[in-house]
């Protein structure tokens, strides 16, 4: 980021994205942004890291798909910066979500952007300024899932339960008695679970990980039958498979 990312002048911004429409609609949207200055503008990935080099923005709009280099590649090489701009990714497209997330990005907003949607994303951008995200954690600590017209960031510390749904899996989120709330996510059970902190979840079947400290007790049904039971007092059934590894969390 820019020498003078700590101040409250605004963040210098680069637009990048391959449709001059979609450009000139951005720079449209965020003239009416005081918290951000526009220097510049990019068609391309490649163009997009030359004018981080000469312009030294704070803060990024990429658009995720874009011919030869495509957004997701460009925050790769930037996240590997000492002084990476902050990046907000602006796309038509929901299904890269799982992937930016793992970026640090500040935020994934849908188009058409709505100028009410930018303006919250930037403000998390202004919020977070002069910092970069500091994690010693390899595990998830946040997903983004597409809800109405937009994306909701979810702390993975919310998730209580989460269900396979063929290409997708359901978020179970929030506490026993508050009502709880689910979401859709495009990403395989197994996918998630390889990026899910093993000493907060755990499988316990082909289509169940569970948040273990949701988890009451194990119950035997006989015939070598096991379930276990939750907090609110229903009873999943763990799997053949997962049985061993579910008895060893319980010290069995």
């Amino acid at each position: 980021m820019a020498d003078d990312d700590t101040t409250d002048s605004p963040l210098r911004t680069l637009i990048v994205d391959d449709e001059p429409l979609a450009v000139e609609r951005m720079q449209v949207l965020c003239a009416n942004v005081p918290a951000i200055n526009v220097v510049g503008t990019a068609s391309d990935g490649a163009a997009a890291l030359r004018l981080v080099d000469a312009l030294s923005p704070d803060l990024v709009l990429l658009d995720m798909t874009m011919p030869e280099m495509d957004g997701l590649a460009v925050a790769q090489v930037l996240a590997g910066r000492e002084k990476a701009p902050a990046v907000i990714f602006v796309t038509a497209h929901e299904d890269f979500a799982v992937d930016a997330f793992d970026l640090e990005a500040i935020d994934y907003v849908l188009k058409p952007v709505a100028a009410d949607r930018l303006e919250r994303a930037i403000e998390r951008a202004v919020a977070r300024r002069g910092t970069r995200r500091e994690s010693s954690s390899q595990w998830l600590e946040e997903l983004w899932v597409p809800h109405r017209s937009e994306l909701l960031r979810i702390d993975v510390n919310e998730v209580a339960r989460i269900d396979a749904e063929r290409d997708y899996v359901r978020l179970h989120v929030g506490l026993p008695g508050d009502g709880g709330r689910s979401y859709l996510l495009l990403q395989t059970i197994a996918g998630l679970e390889e990026r899910l902190d093993p000493a907060e979840f755990i499988r316990i079947h082909r289509s169940t990980i569970l948040r273990k400290e949701r988890i009451r007790g194990l119950r035997h049904d006989g015939l070598g039958v096991w379930s276990a039971e939750l907090e609110d007092g229903e009873a999943m059934r763990i799997g053949r498979t997962y049985l061993p590894k579910v008895k060893a969390m319980a010290g069995r």
